[in-house]
């Protein structure tokens, strides 16, 4: 597939539709302040194309390829850069091969399933953003904070034998051992009217974005990791672009943005959202 670029008028947002990996891969070293990203989960969604991360038959290759593209990431980071990786965890399958879809949730249909992981069982929690984040640390990145995404509103589940899943992890990596994070600017406001620094508990309600039938991160979980990741003007990046939150937010607070996306599909979701705002980006 060749490569496509969409840019907007001011160039303050650019689109690349093309393989993640492979378009890091022409970027220069110290391009980007900061990156604020969601990668398609394990074993989770068929997004039909080929090569798509999340579609591997072993979570190890899973995590091998995370790490590949993170690795051009930290690459192309300045040196006072940070990753913000925002990623959920999955059950064994229990050796299904497929899973059906519903009204609520079509990307929920399956096409595959991957076979339950060697030394799990049926049943078992796989532990897929800690393998992601252990990787990553071992390949030099320093895990600086695990953040509780806990959403109110969570998509409920019928299971009788466990508590429903309410949360995912949001991890800040940092290329460096010295790195730029505006503390001061996300600060909370206590209960005693004073403000105190911001805890490692988000809570915020998902919301979907209309014309996407897969699952997007909302802004008020990705505006925090932009402001204090990086200053005015600095450019972030989202390997992983999908319906173009991290563009969204990043034009809203004077951040330009990169994003790649593998799937057109959602490349012209994400466009139509831009469009749709009061931007005028394009």
């Amino acid at each position: 597939m060749p490569t496509r670029i969409i840019e907007t008028r001011k160039g303050d947002l650019k689109i690349i539709i093309g393989d993640a990996l492979k378009e890091l891969k022409k970027f220069p070293e110290q391009s980007f302040q900061c990156c604020v990203t969601s990668p398609p989960y394990w074993g989770l969604r068929d997004y039909g194309i080929e090569g798509q991360i999340g579609a591997e038959m072993d979570v190890n290759d899973y995590v091998a390829n995370l790490v590949d593209v993170f690795r051009e990431v930290k690459r192309t980071l300045r040196d006072d850069g940070t990753l913000w990786l925002n990623i959920g965890d999955s059950y064994t399958s229990g050796n299904r091969k497929w899973r059906q879809s519903d009204k609520k949730n079509p990307a929920r249909g399956m096409d595959y399933r991957p076979p339950t992981p060697k030394g799990l069982k049926p049943k078992d929690l796989i532990g897929v953003p800690w393998k992601v984040a252990f990787a990553l640390q071992a390949d030099g990145w320093y895990l600086r904070s695990d953040i509780i995404w806990h959403k109110p509103n969570c998509q409920p589940e019928s299971v009788k034998d466990r508590p429903t899943q309410s949360h995912e992890y949001v991890f800040l990596f940092s290329k460096s051992k010295f790195y730029y994070y505006d503390y001061k600017a996300v600060m909370e406001i206590g209960t005693n009217g004073k403000k105190k620094n911001k805890r490692s508990v988000w809570s915020i309600n998902t919301n979907g974005f209309k014309g996407a039938h897969f699952a997007v991160f909302p802004p008020e979980l990705v505006e925090p990791c932009i402001i204090a990741g990086s200053k005015k003007g600095s450019v972030v990046i989202d390997p992983f672009f999908g319906s173009g939150t991290v563009g969204e937010v990043c034009i809203k607070n004077k951040r330009e943005c990169i994003g790649i996306e593998l799937k057109p599909e959602y490349a012209e979701i994400a466009i139509r959202r831009m469009k749709n705002t009061n931007l005028q980006l394009f």
